[in-house]
């Protein structure tokens, strides 16, 4: 068995491909060309938040978006929240006509962030005017404790962002803005405190500089894609998904964001990021609440995996896109093979032992020694020498030592994604889509309950 072909080429096969989404990765975040500003009053901005009992935060975020953006619209959407959300928000566009609430009861509520973003996007169609040039027209998706870089929208009015009339979209990056808090978790004692500040630095760590640098090597393939939270949008292209779709988000999508990027490519818009502005968000300092949040993405993963015949025969994907779009697709399908491969070494192993006894056994396999040594070195690097990169960038004030150890703790954090995706496909398997909405962390409720989970 251990003879197999497969079981043998299949660990190193994927070590490559890493390793050269890795350097491609890499070198396109540092060799990232300087973002020219742009004029934000070419444009006409409508910022989209989706709330779903979210009074702890949303007036926090109605404030600061209208203080920091005042030319542009904010349109909350409260999907039948059973707190106070609607109401914070009712009082506030009362005395401030740029501010919108957007109302959702059951039973039409609560099927999903996409279908919540659709009918913002049917109330926007009403208020605006019928000469209105949706071309010049924004859609910024911000979560309900977002809060966007207040130079972002000068940043993608850029001749890199909508300064280009073929770029439809835009992804600006995701910093954790509660990285740098001292106890996540006020009420635990120092061990869970401990842990929660490194998984939130991990997260961090994770977007504003790994998932940044994966985003601009998208930039050079063709096949950015748009996330949930500082996501940007002509009107114009969402009309025309909705042309083809009937909606431009997808209703019951797990990952209706990155689904909408999809769509957006296969109609002839490009897509781009920004990485030098951002929006930021709570990182998540509960284990439990962030294996939720990584399940539904890997089951959402699983999903996009049936628009792969139609990105290999669109003309607008090009091979390059084509190789990295279901790379990204087939990454839960991997961890899933390499689970199922590890639990058949192991079980071959015991029936060796069994068979032969422990000496002979496991005799042989110490002179795969060097070998194994040099793997674990090639396949651990990666991830450490990310660790300057955003010591540079986003702690200035760690030590070089400490940003390497964060580099060494990215590499052990990496591994959340096979359970991750093992869970996903059992929930798939069971039929199980629902959309699980992650808890909100509860040193930012200043009253009411936290969102909580469906």
């Amino acid at each position: 068995m251990f003879s197999s072909p497969f079981l043998l080429a299949f660990p190193f096969l994927l070590l490559i491909c890493f390793l050269l989404y890795w350097a491609g990765a890499r070198n396109a975040y540092l060799r990232r060309p300087a973002v020219e500003d742009g004029d934000p009053a070419s444009h006409e901005w409508h910022f989209f938040v989706p709330c779903r009992d979210e009074e702890a935060v949303v007036g926090t975020t109605v404030e600061r978006l209208r203080a920091d953006h005042p030319g542009a619209h904010v349109w909350v959407i409260d999907d039948d929240s059973e707190d106070r959300t609607g109401a914070i928000v009712a009082e506030r566009a009362e005395t401030d006509r740029r501010v919108h609430l957007v109302s959702r009861r059951r039973p039409e509520a609560r099927q999903g962030k996409g279908a919540a973003l659709n009918a913002a996007y049917d109330e926007l169609n009403q208020f605006l005017s019928e000469d209105t040039d949706r071309e010049k027209v924004v859609v910024c998706v911000i979560d309900a404790d977002g809060q966007l870089d207040p130079r972002a929208l000068a940043r993608v009015s850029g001749p890199a962002g909508f300064g280009d009339p073929e770029i439809g979209g835009i992804q600006v990056s995701v910093h954790m803005r509660n990285a740098e808090d001292p106890r996540p978790l006020a009420d635990r004692g120092r061990v869970r405190n401990a842990f929660a500040r490194l998984l939130v630095r991990m997260q961090d760590m994770e977007f504003s500089v790994s998932n940044a640098g994966m985003q601009l090597l998208r930039g050079r393939t063709g096949s950015v894609g748009l996330g949930g939270n500082g996501q940007f949008t002509r009107l114009a292209a969402l009309d025309r998904i909705a042309a083809a779709e009937r909606r431009p988000w997808k209703r019951g999508a797990l990952l209706e964001d990155y689904e909408l990027g999809l769509h957006m490519i296969l109609n002839g818009d490009r897509i781009a990021h920004i990485a030098d502005t951002w929006v930021s968000q709570e990182g998540l300092p509960h284990g439990r609440r962030f294996l939720t949040q990584r399940t539904r993405w890997a089951q959402g993963n699983l999903q996009c995996v049936r628009y792969a015949p139609r990105i290999v025969s669109s003309r607008h994907y090009g091979g390059k896109g084509v190789l990295e779009t279901l790379y990204t697709f087939l990454q839960p399908v991997a961890h899933l093979v390499t689970l199922a491969l590890c639990a058949v070494m192991f079980a071959v192993l015991g029936l060796t032992v069994a068979e032969e006894g422990f000496g002979e056994a496991f005799g042989g396999m110490l002179a795969l020694w060097p070998l194994v040594i040099a793997l674990a070195v090639v396949s651990v690097l990666p991830f450490v020498l990310w660790g300057p990169v955003y010591r540079r960038d986003r702690a200035p004030g760690s030590s070089l030592l400490v940003s390497l150890l964060w580099g060494l703790a990215l590499w052990v954090y990496a591994y959340h994604l096979f359970p991750a995706s093992a869970r996903g496909f059992v929930r798939m398997l069971r039929g199980r889509n629902g959309w699980a909405k992650t808890r909100r962390n509860a040193e930012v409720v200043t009253s009411g309950p936290v969102a909580v989970e469906s």
